[in-house]
């Protein structure tokens, strides 16, 4: 006869008292993702890394797909702090950013979960509209924050695609430092107030007397 306690069994569905964190999964998930991939890694396998019924990852991130994002969006922040971008000394401000993508990229680490295809594009795409570009508009303030952020933020997507995601040779064989210099001139300039252009005069209205027609000549 076999009087062995039977194993525990684990709840399902949401969690009481005092749940794992969202970032101890993410932090199991990581290392599978890095270790096997993304097709390799199963949730079973990342709720038995984390030590959690693989129902409280559902209930987290809805599937891989969405954990693997925030695995990605998880990286993202952690590399490129916004609120540290930003508080600094506003001269320096594009020096800051393209530090910080360049630090973020270079990261072996980093390099190897983008590899992971579509999923990681998207998860990155993600980042810079809902995260980068709203906290830039934010920060920015006034009537054409948006232009400005949105310059901003292509200009640092090119770096990204044309660096690291689709290399170009000539990019890609930049220093961080030497991409720092070159980039550096355009996103001042696109972090520049716009000016406002003047209104039209009533000599350059349609319809207003021109010095060729019955307009008296000083």
């Amino acid at each position: 006869m076999n009087n062995a306690a039977p194993a525990p069994v684990r709840p399902r569905g949401r969690p009481r008292g005092n749940p794992p964190t969202r970032e101890s999964i993410i932090s199991a998930a990581r290392a599978l993702f890095l270790e096997h991939g993304y097709r390799r890694t199963t949730l079973r396998a990342v709720a038995g890394a984390a030590g959690i019924d693989p129902a409280l990852i559902a209930y987290h991130f809805g599937s891989k797909k969405g954990l693997f994002a925030d695995v990605m969006q998880f990286q993202c922040a952690n590399a490129l702090t916004v609120d540290d971008v930003l508080s600094g000394d506003p001269a320096t401000l594009p020096d800051r950013l393209i530090d910080a993508v360049t630090d973020l990229w270079e990261d072996a680490d980093f390099r190897q979960l983008t590899t992971r295809g579509e999923a990681a594009a998207e998860a990155i795409r993600e980042y810079l509209e809902r995260e980068l570009l709203t906290r830039l508009v934010e920060f920015l303030g006034g009537r054409d924050a948006t232009a400005r952020a949105t310059a901003v933020v292509t200009i640092l997507g090119g770096l990204i695609y044309t660096r690291y995601l689709n290399p170009l040779p000539t990019p890609a064989a930049l220093t961080p430092s030497e991409t720092r210099r070159v980039l550096t001139p355009a996103l001042r300039a696109a972090l520049a107030p716009r000016r406002r252009t003047a209104a039209p005069t009533g000599a350059g209205r349609r319809g207003a007397p021109t010095s060729g027609g019955g307009a008296v000549r000083p």
